[in-house]
Formats: C-alpha cells, sequence, structure tokens
C-alpha cells in the first residue's frame, strides 16, 4: 500500500489508526500490519520504553515469524524486507535507523537480553521475552526452539554409530552400480542416530527409504523395529505409505519382511505426536514423553517448521534412527524456518546429509529447465524454454494479459484432461476419473487477484462449460467436478490436500465423491474446494502430467526461485509456463532465504 491509502481510506484494516512514528511510515508502506504495530506498542509498554527505534525493531521482530524468518537481523532488514502490496513502494526512502546505533539501543531495553554478554546483561537471558546476538533479534520463543533444534541435532550427530551392514544384503537390493549415493544413504540410516537424505523429485529417496527398511526388518526378525512413517501433511502422509507399499510389491526379499514393509501406515507429524486439543505448539509426546519407535522416517521435511522440528526431536528417543527426506530447493514451510535447507548447508553435519541426484522420474527438457531454476541460471532457463520441444511449453506474456492465442496451449490441455474426467464420471468410472484427474493441473504463486486461483479457477470453468454443463453443472456438484479436500478427517481418512472427484455411481443412482482411499457421500464432506487450478505451495509432493505454471509480475513478494522450482518439477510429461521474461529472472534472482541462525548455530 502506498501512504496515499490512509488518505483515501482511513479505516482501511491494514492500517493502524494510532500508529506512532517511525511506524506510522512502515505500516503506511506495507512493511507493517496493524497487529504487528499494537504488540510492539504493548512491549514498549511493559518495558516502559517507547523510543521510536526500539518500537520499530520490536515490531519488525514480532513480524518476522509471519513471513517465516526466525529472527530479524537488524543489519539486513533493510535490503531483504518485503512487502505486503504489489504497489510500487520506495523502501529506501523509509525512516531505517544505522545498524549499529539501532541495535545499540535495543541492546540497553528492559525486555532484551543481550547474548552475546556473559553472562547476559541483567540476568539470565531466560527471563526476557526478546534476545539479541549482535544484530539479530530474536522473540524468546523462536530463540529457545532454535538452540534446542540445534543441540538434539548435533547430540543426534555425534553418537557412535552401530555396527555396520554387511555389503552382501546392500548390494542385493541396491544392484545398479549407478545408485552409489542411495546404497550409501541407506547404509548410512542403518547405522546411525541421525541421516539426512536430500534429493530433487524422482531421485529414489522414498525408494532408498523403503530398501533400507526391508533391510532392517530382515535383520530383526525376531525382534522387528518399531517404525514411525510421519510427515508434515496428511496427503503427503498418504503418498510416503503408498510409495513404500509400492516398492516393497517389487522388491526381491522374503515374504515376511514384504508383509511388513505393506503393514506400515504413515502419519501427520501431529498425530503422531499427540496433538493437545487447542494447541498447536503441545503434544502428548515429549522430552518427559517420549515416542516409542526406534526408526522415525521423517518425508517433505523441507515443509516442517522450526517450531514442529523442535517438537519431533524432543519425542524422538535419543537411541532411535531419525531419518529426514526431503528437497532443500523446494519451498519451505509456511511458519517460521527453513530447516531442512540449514541442516544440509551446516558443516558440522555434512557426515550426515546424502544427497541423491541422479534423477529418474523426469529427464529431457524439463529436467533441464528445473535445473537451470535449482542453480538459478537465467540464460541456461530462458534458452531452455525457448527450444521448441514436446516437453516444455513457454507462453511469454503476463497472463493477465494474455490473449485466447496465447492461452491455446494450457486451454487445449486443461479442455483434454478435464472432458476425461467428466467422461469417466458420468460412467461411473472412479479410478479412471481420478487417473485422469492428475493429468493436468494448472498452478498460480497466489490465491487472488488477476494471476492466482480465484481467477484461473473461473477461467478453467469457463473453458469446461459445455461438458460441465452436459454432465448436469448447474447443481453444485456434478459428475467430473474435481475435488480438493482443505482440512483433514480423520473420521473420513481424508487430509488437507487430498484430491477426488464426484462420480456417478449407477447401482445406487446416486452421486459420490470418489478419492484414492476412500469414496464418500458429498453432503460428508466438509472443508472442500474445486480445484481445476491450486497453488504451487498446496502441489507440494504432487505430480501431474502436465502441469501449467503462472506466473505472477515481477513485483511479486511470492515469486522466489524456490516456488518457481516446485511449480516446475510438478510436470511428469508436460510443462507449460506462462509468464514473461522479467518474471522468470526476478523468480531466479530472489532466493526465498530465511533470516534463520540454525546453520550458524550448528556449526
Amino acid at each position: 500500500m502506498s501512504s496515499a491509502l490512509r488518505e483515501r481510506d482511513p479505516h482501511d484494516v491494514r492500517l493502524a489508526a494510532t500508529a506512532p512514528a517511525p511506524l506510522r511510515a512502515f505500516n503506511d508502506a506495507g512493511v507493517l500490519t496493524a497487529a504487528d504495530v499494537q504488540v510492539a506498542r504493548a512491549l514498549a509498554r511493559l518495558g516502559g520504553d517507547d523510543t521510536p527505534e526500539l518500537l520499530l525493531a520490536f515490531a519488525l521482530a514480532v513480524r518476522a515469524p509471519r513471513l517465516g524468518h526466525v529472527l530479524v537481523d537488524l543489519a539486513t532488514i533493510r535490503a531483504t524486507v518485503a512487502v505486503d502490496t504489489e504497489e510500487p513502494v520506495d523502501l529506501g526512502a523509509l525512516p531505517w535507523p544505522e545498524p549499529e546505533a539501532w541495535a545499540a539501543i535495543v541492546a540497553q531495553s528492559a525486555l532484551v537480553s543481550v547474548l552475546d554478554e556473559d553472562p547476559p546483561r541483567g540476568g539470565t537471558a531466560n527471563a526476557r521475552p526478546l534476545h539479541l546476538s549482535g544484530t539479530r533479534l530474536y522473540l524468546d520463543r523462536y530463540w529457545r526452539e532454535e538452540r534446542a533444534v540445534a543441540a538434539d541435532l548435533r547430540a543426534r550427530a555425534a553418537a557412535p554409530p552401530a555396527a555396520a551392514t554387511p555389503d552382501a544384503p546392500l548390494a542385493a537390493l541396491f544392484p545398479d552400480p549407478l545408485d552409489t549415493r542411495a546404497r550409501t544413504a541407506a547404509a548410512h540410516t542403518l547405522t546411525h542416530h541421525l541421516t539426512i537424505i536430500a534429493g530433487g523429485p524422482g531421485t529414489g529417496k522414498t525408494t532408498t527409504i523403503a530398501r533400507a527398511l526391508a533391510l532392517l526388518l530382515g535383520e530383526a526378525q525376531d525382534s522387528p523395529p518399531l517404525v514411525a512413517l510421519v510427515a508434515p501433511t496428511g496427503k503427503a502422509a498418504a503418498r510416503l505409505a503408498e510409495a513404500v507399499r509400492e516398492e516393497a510389491a517389487r522388491l526381491d526379499v522374503a515374504e515376511d519382511v514384504r508383509a511388513k514393509l505393506v503393514g506400515l501406515d504413515a502419519t501427520t507429524i501431529h498425530r503422531r505426536l499427540g496433538s493437545v486439543p487447542r494447541s498447536r505448539s503441545r503434544f502428548h509426546h515429549h522430552r518427559g514423553a517420549r515416542l516409542p519407535h526406534d526408526v522415525v522416517i521423517v518425508d517433505e521435511s523441507s515443509m516442517v517448521s522450526l517450531t514442529l522440528m523442535a517438537r519431533l526431536l524432543e519425542a524422538v528417543r535419543p537411541d532411535a534412527r531419525l531419518v529426514l527426506v526431503g528437497d532443500p530447493d523446494q519451498l519451505s514451510s509456511i511458519e517460521a524456518g527453513a530447516v531442512l535447507g540449514d541442516v544440509v548447508a551446516a558443516e558440522a553435519l555434512a557426515d550426515q546429509v546424502v544427497v541423491l541426484d541422479r534423477g529418474h522420474r523426469f529427464r529431457g527438457a524439463i529436467a533441464v529447465v528445473a535445473d537451470a531454476v535449482r542453480r538459478g541460471d537465467g540464460d541456461a532457463l530462458i534458452g531452455a524454454l525457448r527450444e521448441s520441444s514436446d516437453e516444455v511449453t513457454w507462453v511469454d506474456a503476463d497472463p493477465a494479459a494474455a490473449t485466447a492465442a496465447d492461452l491455446a496451449p494450457v486451454r487445449a490441455a486443461a479442455v483434454a484432461a478435464g472432458r476425461a474426467v467428466i467422461d469417466a464420471a458420468v460412467r461411473g468410472d472412479a479410478g479412471t476419473a481420478l487417473n485422469a484427474l492428475e493429468d493436468f493441473r494448472l498452478l498460480c504463486a497466489h490465491r487472488r487477484g488477476p494471476h492466482g486461483v480465484s481467477t484461473w479457477m473461473p477461467q478453467v470453468e469457463a473453458w469446461l462449460a459445455r461438458e460441465i454443463e452436459q454432465a448436469g453443472g448447474r447443481a453444485r456438484d456434478y459428475p467430473g467436478r474435481p475435488l480438493l479436500i482443505t482440512q483433514n478427517d480423520y473420521d473420513l481418512n481424508l487430509f488437507n490436500g487430498d484430491t477426488g472427484v464426484i462420480v456417478h455411481d449407477h447401482e445406487s443412482d446416486r452421486l459420490l465423491a470418489a478419492f484414492e482411499r476412500t469414496t464418500v457421500r458429498p453432503n460428508q464432506l466438509g472443508a472442500v474446494d474445486t480445484v481445476y487450478a491450486m497453488t504451487v505451495h498446496k502441489s507440494q509432493g504432487s505430480q501431474f502430467g502436465t502441469a501449467a505454471v503462472i506466473l505472477p509480475p515481477p513485483a511479486s513478494r511470492i515469486l522466489t526461485r524456490e516456488l518457481l522450482y516446485t511449480g516446475v518439477t510438478r510436470a511428469r510429461d508436460r510443462l507449460i509456463v506462462v509468464g514473461t521474461e522479467a518474471s522468470l529472472r526476478a523468480a531466479l534472482a530472489r532466493p526465498a532465504t530465511r533470516a534463520s541462525g540454525l546453520a550458524a548455530r550448528l556449526g
């Protein structure tokens, strides 16, 4: 927003009506919200000091976790700050304090412990709501959690390994000589208390886990280890369990070992820890009541926040094996922290990290595009997109201003997939409808606006208007309506991110909602949306035959290298990118770095 907004609409909810200087200027610019301002003022009253520089530091510290940061660095915030608006804002013109003097003022607050002093000035650091280390300012909760995560990971990395597994069983399950890293990852999993398996989509992370578990279960048949498969979301957990079962069916192992693998279930981290009602950060399992499991596998670890990782680490037994699996180049958790990225970057944990880089899922043009994005190479990316290919199509236009001719490839793919879903659903063929549903997905960076799901969802529906009408589309539910679950429903075994489709059950002559794991009546569903389009964030962990990625303008604060990488790697067979060269280069130039001290704390 601009300062003119206050003049146009002084009652706008984004504005703090009585914000003092300099908070008023930062609130007007969209750097701070009204809530940031009010919490900072409450802290200032508590400490009996409303120095303007102190107020601004408090407000930015409160703001940081809301945007995924663990802390605010007073020395760099001026260069890295983002605003909650797409209107042009001259952030350099805001009244930024000089960093060293600013930190010195903050250090004098009765509410701030100065961590570089020994002991912290004014008593123990534990008694204060904020903590300052150099120019890095933490809220107490995130300071505690970062320290705990670092200490727990270092302790696991330092624990002596168990006896090594003989080479013969490893070679039997990893016969391909090119799978050296996967074999190394499995061997490390068998012998160490901490293993991090990193890699992009299709590099064999889940396959490696399944084979390592097969070895573990085979070695200890008399007393098999208790295994927990977990993931940050219900959808990711379900896919992890399914992938392990699929790999178990292919493995050349004893039938009792195969049965144990197939019998493994996966849950969300929250459910495994035992959520406490009306609390998002307290669980039944903790440092004083550990999980009973001998092996804990965490898939999609890039989506795990600092807070959730702290709760998980304190609940896992010190003698248990912990395996973190994920892609550090993908989008991080919505909440504060980028734990997987910090862990992979920490030199002290280098021996615990195995990076799988041999792609199995896709090669060719899509792989070239994905690699260019991951490396941040703009020229290579533009060159790869411009090359004519059956796998990759680039619509070099602003999606909001694109013509019908520009969007012809997107329309053709959306209509072909949508028609296949509707035809199968009308016939009552749920399996075919669900498979067709995964043939195409339109992915947006934003939820709202001209480049968001709110605009592109009705656009796809308009392209499919005739098919929807013929299927009975005047009703809310019609055969072929694609569904997206937006909230976990454990009673129905449906989870946030699950997709399904309405089908006509000819035997009962009624509509049913079919999902991969269950079929229910539509009126049983609670939080559900139509899903002709979805955000890139929601698509994490999924793959589609064709993915069409809609890019926002270069100024969008959501447009980052990680978002673009996550979007393009959702495509299995064909990728369509709709966006300007300026947007593509802006994304590559904007890695989603999060302010965190975890990597440095790990050493």
